[in-house]
């Protein structure tokens, strides 16, 4: 196994669909600070994203898109390696190296697979169902330590796992096994309108996410109309008050306050109140990141040379891995 000075974090987002506060405060937020203790890499899973069609042109755009998103939200590209998964051919190679040693129940099982089956039963197709492989070969590629996910994406980290120590029992300490990295606060931010699903960059129904480049405006007019319930009462109750319990989740998250000190603030004072400063909390937040963003935007050479030197950086890196899982197996060198 190869070491290094500091333990490895890895991460990445699909580049489709439009960037949400779900993926900021959930995701991208709480990466920012790890570079302080760790090595991070940052994807954008370009390969993951062709399991369902996408179109050419606007693909290529949400990458760039994307990246300009990840330094404006804080990822200094001087501190975090930030690259396309496709520009690092290592990643396709390992992956199927491991699809020789994940078996087909294990795939079977994963309800990710279940659920975008039900929902592209036009295109179910193989790199679908063999998603959770790819990922397993981005992760272990890097020797990764930790791994931020989500609870969505618990299942597949699970497997990485299993992935890992089955190759590991066989042929030696190659592969680091990772752990999960589960921030405690904003770590799913639910939709709006449905706050019982996670809110997704992917949503048919623009008002149940906000989404980071949202104008002031539209931000304040979806806020105003998400879902709450009955009554004035503000506080904290997932099973009873997902709504409220939701835009307490974002306003704690964008403010920096305790859901105990946002329930003493608005209980009792009609939602309207509390609505609108989970809206001013937001914009403030994201204004910054906004103005950042544009500036950026307009660079695309600038965009290109950050992408060009990640996909070197993250090369070195993956491809020391794929020289020792080559020689263990009994690949002849190049």
């Amino acid at each position: 196994m190869t070491t290094t000075a500091r333990p490895i974090v890895l991460s990445g987002i699909q580049p489709s669909g439009r960037l949400t506060l779900g993926n900021y405060l959930g995701a991208i937020k709480n990466w920012v600070p790890l570079s302080a203790q760790y090595d991070c890499y940052y994807m954008l899973v370009d390969l993951h994203a062709i399991t369902v069609r996408q179109d050419p042109v606007q693909l290529r755009e949400r990458c760039y898109e994307f990246l300009a998103l990840y330094i404006a939200c804080g990822l200094d590209p001087a501190d975090n390696v930030l690259f396309v998964q496709s520009h690092v051919p290592a990643h396709a190679r390992l992956s199927w190296v491991l699809n020789c040693y994940t078996q087909m129940g294990e795939l079977n099982r994963m309800t990710q697979f279940k659920d975008k089956s039900a929902k592209h039963v036009d295109n179910i197709n193989a790199g679908l169902f063999d998603y959770p492989v790819l990922m397993a070969a981005d992760i272990l590629l890097y020797q990764a330590k930790a791994v931020p996910v989500g609870d969505d994406q618990k299942q597949h980290l699970e497997l990485t796992r299993d992935i890992a120590q089955r190759f590991n029992n066989l042929y030696g300490n190659v592969f680091t096994v990772p752990e999960p990295m589960i921030p405690p606060v904003g770590a799913r931010i639910m939709g709006l309108q449905e706050p019982t699903k996670k809110m997704s960059k992917s949503d048919d129904a623009p008002t149940n996410a906000l989404y980071l480049l949202d104008e002031p405006d539209v931000i304040v007019r979806k806020l105003k109309r998400a879902v709450t319930d009955l009554g004035n009462e503000v506080r904290f109750d997932l099973g009873e008050k997902p709504g409220v319990s939701n835009l307490m989740s974002i306003l704690a998250a964008t403010s920096g306050e305790s859901f105990e000190a946002i329930a003493e603030r608005y209980n009792g004072q009609g939602y309207g109140k509390f609505k609108q400063a989970v809206a001013d909390a937001v914009v403030g937040c994201l204004e910054p990141v906004q103005q950042r963003y544009r500036a950026l935007r307009e660079d695309v050479d600038g965009l290109r040379r950050v992408l060009r030197d990640g996909a070197e950086r993250a090369s070195v890196k993956a491809d020391t891995t794929l020289r020792q899982v080559h020689d263990v197996l009994g690949f002849i060198p190049q």
